[in-house]
């Protein structure tokens, strides 16, 4: 069975979400709708379900935002994190009135997150008026803990609800940066975890999302489901509309909270000279600081797995170097470089992919095949088949060196792969005063624009080119089938 490294475990749960939506915080992604009259202005609940994509302790990341000026005098709330902790901040008429921050931080790039905020200001306890929720647990722990006053109003008629944005106290926007998926506003209600999720029945640590069409949503309460590409910001409660800016089509995602799939890991990376993530973590690129790139999130150690890396910019000739490493060598670092010192870690086994086409395994200068020059532009297929300890790689979607991804145990054309405990994807360049830039695509939401679409054949993934029968794209779903 294949296994899965550094993310939860997803079952199936009868209730499949199809959709995310990415939110790159470069592009300035966001949406947003004006109010009308409110159904009650002490009470609201947010609910997300949030994978994300930056981790910087120093910046804000907003889910949800309520508007009433640029200058926050009057009536503005925001619930997002912040230092990597989930935090609700309201302002009201200049002053603080609530500032909540929980001690936990929130870090996982690889895992989904279920988010709650429950607002009722009505509530004669004052912990009770502002309840945090995090995978179906109240938090009860607060670094900062500052609720609001009884039958304190919260928002304003005539104000602007966005979804991953905020605006701070000197007009300067704020952004969300990786994948929100079944999101919800609740105009006039506290609500309990219950009404957006359960704690699965055979795995109870497992909280697993619910259908929520069926909910009273208020005046200004809204559902985005995200299934309609062409306008994401679709209310599928039937409501106003939300208006996306600098979202696009191929921002929908099929990454989601019951079907988890592998991105670039930010979290395995130096503390300085880190390359540069972005478009949902499967954009990077290299630093000129440092042989460092980057490594997935999700690992494999048995079943057959495919994916696609377009090289799409480099600062000198020849910079491209693409690899298959060990769990081991991607914990130690990120560190990509020419085949002759590849890793820090010679005892663990890797491949390098480089310029001239040439294939180099675990640091030796010994070559084990061609597989084809690639060049800026070109998008470099990898298939990957663990139950029979072969890698094949090709460019464009062509196999390289002859090869033959479904040819078994026979293994036409392909390297013999060594035992690891789990194999990832890794990006780099050759030389430290350089860098590359990629667009991983693991099929749960590509960083490039794919111009056909393939899925694997469990029906998972958005490919270029076609994928090898028998494999699978490196998702949660995947991860905890038999393989095939």
């Amino acid at each position: 069975m294949p296994l899965i490294l550094g993310t939860n475990s997803i079952k199936d749960t009868g209730f499949d979400v199809a959709n995310s939506c990415r939110f790159n915080d470069d592009d300035s992604a966001a949406m947003s709708k004006s109010s009308t009259t409110l159904t009650d202005d002490k009470k609201f609940t947010v609910s997300a379900w949030v994978k994300r994509g930056h981790i910087n302790g120093s910046d804000e990341f907003p889910i949800f935002g309520h508007i009433s000026d640029s200058n926050n005098a009057n009536k503005n709330c925001q619930i997002g994190f912040y230092n990597d902790a989930l935090y609700m901040a309201y302002v009201d008429g200049g002053s603080v009135t609530v500032n909540k921050v929980t001690n936990a931080l929130y870090r996982d790039n690889a895992a989904w997150y279920h988010v709650m905020v429950a607002v009722d200001s009505t509530q004669g306890t004052a912990a009770n008026r502002n309840r945090f929720y995090v995978n179906g647990t109240e938090v009860t722990s607060f670094a900062t803990d500052t609720n609001s006053g009884s039958d304190e109003t919260f928002l304003a008629t005539s104000c602007t609800i966005t979804v991953g944005k905020y605006s701070n106290t000197s007009g300067t926007a704020s952004y969300f940066d990786g994948y929100l998926a079944e999101v919800v506003y609740i105009d006039g209600l506290q609500l309990t975890p219950s009404s957006f999720g359960e704690f699965d029945e055979d795995s109870p640590t497992i909280w697993k999302p619910i259908n929520v069409s069926g909910l009273t949503f208020g005046n200004n309460g809204f559902y985005l489901d995200f299934e309609a590409s062409a306008n994401l910001g679709n209310d599928a409660n039937g409501g106003t509309d939300l208006t996306e800016a600098n979202l696009a089509a191929v921002d929908q995602a099929t990454d989601t909270p019951t079907n988890s799939f592998a991105t670039m890991n930010p979290l395995i990376a130096p503390t300085s000279n880190a390359s540069t993530f972005s478009e949902g973590n499967c954009k990077i690129v290299t630093s000129t600081g440092g042989n460092f790139g980057a490594v997935s999130t999700h690992g494999a150690a048995s079943g057959k797995w495919y994916f696609e890396v377009k090289f799409t910019a480099e600062s000198a000739s020849n910079m491209g170097n693409i690899n298959l490493c060990s769990s081991e060598n991607g914990r130690e670092s990120a560190r990509t470089n020419q085949h002759s010192n590849q890793f820090p870690s010679e005892a663990y086994p890797s491949f390098t992919y480089e310029y001239p086409g040439e294939v180099y395994k675990d640091s030796g200068d010994s070559s084990q095949g061609n597989y084809g020059s690639f060049a800026v532009g070109d998008i470099i297929i990898m298939a990957l088949d663990l139950d029979n300890s072969k890698a094949y790689f090709g460019v464009n979607g062509t196999w390289g060196n002859s090869s033959d991804p479904t040819s078994g145990a026979t293994g036409t054309g392909a390297i013999s792969v060594t035992a690891a405990d789990f194999w990832h994807l890794q990006v780099g360049d050759r030389n430290s005063s350089n860098t590359a830039t990629y667009e991983t695509n693991f099929g749960g939401c590509p960083a490039f624009t794919i111009s056909s679409g393939n899925a694997d054949g469990n029906g998972y993934g958005n490919f270029e080119y076609a994928v090898p029968s028998g494999y699978l794209a490196l998702c949660t779903k995947n991860l905890g089938s038999d393989g095939g």
